[in-house]
């Protein structure tokens, strides 16, 4: 049975224990994403937008999951691109797996913030090996920054040209399944979110892409609308990846 979202409380509590309020990080996923709030009970609300967490990676009223599944059936005209890689397939297939019933056994949640975690454990099921640089160390909260934040994610591997090459959204053409996608709400420079693009779709001169990810569950999120519904005049990033 799916896991709810009060049980991934539960069960975030359990394995993290209660954290001291004053290490709050109020950066949100495009910093380092905070240590847990104090827990007055199991059920107790994740973080904000007042507690500077990007209402993407907080428990906003349109936050249920499957809400945010785009429904993209393949219009006339459009046709959807396919993969016979097998490291991508995995990749996708964790992906669609556990967009909303979060593997927290096997690699925590960042409570409110888990976009960047997400990401980097679909990488592993695509074959990635974790390094000194990018690896989870047992705990999401004791992860490198790479592993958990947008922002330090894009740092590293903007140093790391044989892992990934960094398009802009005028490079549609050339993403691909599996490809990271990324995004600045505010057009600060550091990067907000961070998903999995899930879904491309190509035809009459139009590329449409859909993305999975947490915090904002979503298994098929339509980019489109995520920049210019959702959060107008945002900017999106991808990363396309080298294997």
């Amino acid at each position: 049975m799916p896991r709810t979202r009060t049980s991934r409380r539960r069960a975030v509590a359990t394995l993290l224990g209660v954290a001291a309020f004053g290490g709050l990080c109020l950066t949100g996923c495009a910093g380092i994403p905070p240590l847990p709030p104090q827990v007055a009970s199991a059920d107790s609300a994740s973080p904000t937008r007042s507690g500077g967490i990007d209402p993407d990676d907080g428990e906003t009223p349109d936050d249920e999951p499957g809400s945010e599944v785009a429904d993209s059936g393949e219009d006339a005209g459009l046709v959807a691109d396919e993969t016979t890689d097998p490291a991508v397939l995995a990749q996708l297939d964790y992906a669609l797996a556990y967009w909303s019933d979060y593997n927290v056994e096997e690699w925590g949640v960042l409570e409110g913030n888990d976009c960047v975690n997400f990401a980097s454990q679909a990488l592993v099921a695509r074959g990635w090996a974790q390094t000194d640089e990018w690896n989870h160390g047992g705990d999401p909260y004791a992860s490198t920054a790479s592993w958990r934040s947008s922002t330090a994610m894009h740092e590293w591997l903007s140093e790391h040209p044989e892992l990934a090459t960094p398009l802009d959204d005028g490079d549609r053409a050339k993403v691909q399944l599996g490809d990271i996608v990324q995004f600045d709400w505010d057009r600060s420079g550091d990067r907000d979110h961070t998903g999995i693009v899930t879904r491309i779709e190509r035809g009459d001169g139009e590329v449409r892409i859909s993305f999975a990810g947490h915090t904002k569950d979503s298994a098929y999120r339509d980019v489109d609308v995520a920049i210019t519904e959702e959060h107008p005049g945002a900017e999106v990033y991808y990363w396309s990846l080298a294997g």
